[in-house]
């Protein structure tokens, strides 16, 4: 680990003006993963801005119904508060698959946004890794790639965003608070994470010096009838080689709204427009939730390795379809 320097604040004011300027300083909450790459030197920040001080530990619901949850606010207590649990299962649902209990405690939202993948090779600084040092070059195409993605990727990077936490965030649509340098402004999760493309080592679309303030969750009545299904090799404490947050909006026996989002699976969040779109208007039915994940995945493009994901992702799908749409 390189040396740096750790500085303490007690507003944003005070975060924001300490991280202006030096493009080595990193925000830290629990840390959790921060402080692992830091001990492996893919992370080496001069500067270490400690934000726990600050007041943005607690979730309230808004006048507008929609339910906004402070940036410090660990995994276990956003999965476990009432409001939560009764109202956006799947999100829940989806921390609670995510690390080990000890992890959740110290975790935090906005942390939780900011992981970075778990890939094999960004972890090995004796590989090239286009994601960790621009230009090097993606070992995973032609390497061992099982647990990368299959949507989103490009020639630069097949690297699988890790989070459960954000997969659930981007089936409802959760709007990014932030504060920096210029001000207050809030990002749609879809335009939060970025994908790959020529660029893998730009992961989101925060400025230098933004601090995350708050996720806010619309109020979405249909997601009370929502899941979260993760598949992957450890029940107690793995990643997902897939997962699917679903909500659905079933009516008289047809699918009048559909929130999905597929994990494991992409170089970012994956948004299913394409499963929601060919829902829309049909009936719950099994042959229905077939062509839905049939029309997600018809463009996965796979390695030699991770071609099972394919299937997998489809049948994760299909479980959490019909677990919401009354067929379990």
């Amino acid at each position: 680990m390189y040396p740096f320097t750790l500085v303490k604040v007690n507003d944003t004011a005070a975060a924001i003006k300490s991280a202006s300027g030096n493009e080595h300083a990193k925000f830290i909450g629990g840390g959790t993963n921060l402080v692992d790459l830091m001990k492996m030197n893919i992370e080496k920040p001069e500067k270490l801005i400690d934000l726990n001080r600050l007041a943005l530990k607690k979730i309230e619901k808004l006048s507008n119904g929609n339910i906004l949850v402070g940036a410090l606010v660990t995994n276990t207590d956003l999965a476990y508060h009432p409001l939560i649990r009764s109202h956006y299962p799947l999100l829940s649902e989806a921390i609670l698959a995510g690390a080990s209990p000890q992890l959740r405690n110290v975790a935090t939202t906005g942390g939780n946004l900011l992981q970075r993948t778990r890939c094999y090779y960004f972890y090995d600084t004796a590989t090239p890794c286009n994601k960790r040092e621009p230009g090097s070059g993606c070992s995973a195409i032609s390497g061992y790639s099982r647990i990368h993605a299959i949507l989103g990727t490009s020639e630069q990077c097949i690297a699988t965003h890790p989070s459960d936490m954000c997969v659930a965030m981007t089936a409802l649509e959760a709007i990014i608070h932030v504060e920096g340098k210029d001000g207050k402004r809030i990002i749609a999760f879809s335009d939060f994470h970025s994908l790959p493309g020529e660029h893998p080592h730009i992961e989101n679309t925060l400025a230098p010096a933004d601090l995350i303030i708050a996720a806010e969750i619309p109020a979405l009545g249909f997601a009370a009838n929502s899941t979260y299904v993760k598949v992957r090799d450890r029940s107690s404490f793995d990643f997902a080689l897939a997962s699917a947050a679903v909500a659905l909006d079933v009516q008289a026996g047809s699918v009048k709204h559909a929130r999905i989002a597929l994990g494991g699976v992409g170089t970012k969040p994956w948004r299913a427009l394409a499963a929601e779109q060919a829902l829309i208007d049909k009936p719950a039915t099994m042959s229905h939730f077939e062509l839905a994940a049939d029309e997600e995945l018809k463009n996965a493009k796979t390695t030699l390795y991770n071609s099972f994901k394919k299937e997998l992702a489809k049948r994760t799908l299909i479980s959490a379809l019909q677990k919401t749409g009354g067929m379990v």
